[in-house]
């Protein structure tokens, strides 16, 4: 098991000075995670900034990447100027490590 790719962005973004808090819910009815407008896992807040990242394991890096590049609701949110990133997590010599993508 050991810790989530969530819970290691929280740790991450909470480090950088952020007030951080999962975006994500459990729908029980579909049996599913649902991510905030599609697309988001985390939100990250401080002053003048808004972080919004899915996070995810290293291999799935990419494919989050496309998800997110494909969402209707990405021009929005940058519309809105928010920040938004996928964060991919691996264990190298027994430490996490974050691959961090913008989405342009």
């Amino acid at each position: 098991a050991g810790i989530s790719p969530t819970q290691n962005t929280l740790k991450k973004l909470r480090k950088e000075g952020y007030l951080a808090a999962v975006v994500e819910h459990w729908n029980s009815h579909a049996k599913i995670r649902q991510d905030l407008f599609g697309i988001i896992d985390v939100i990250g807040v401080r002053k003048g900034e808004t972080i919004a990242v899915q996070s995810t394991s290293y291999s799935n890096t990419s494919a989050r990447v496309r998800k997110m590049e494909d969402s209707d609701n990405l021009a929005k949110l940058r519309e809105a100027n928010w920040t938004i990133v996928v964060h991919g997590w691996h264990k190298v010599k027994k430490r996490w490590q974050c691959r961090e993508i913008e989405i342009p």
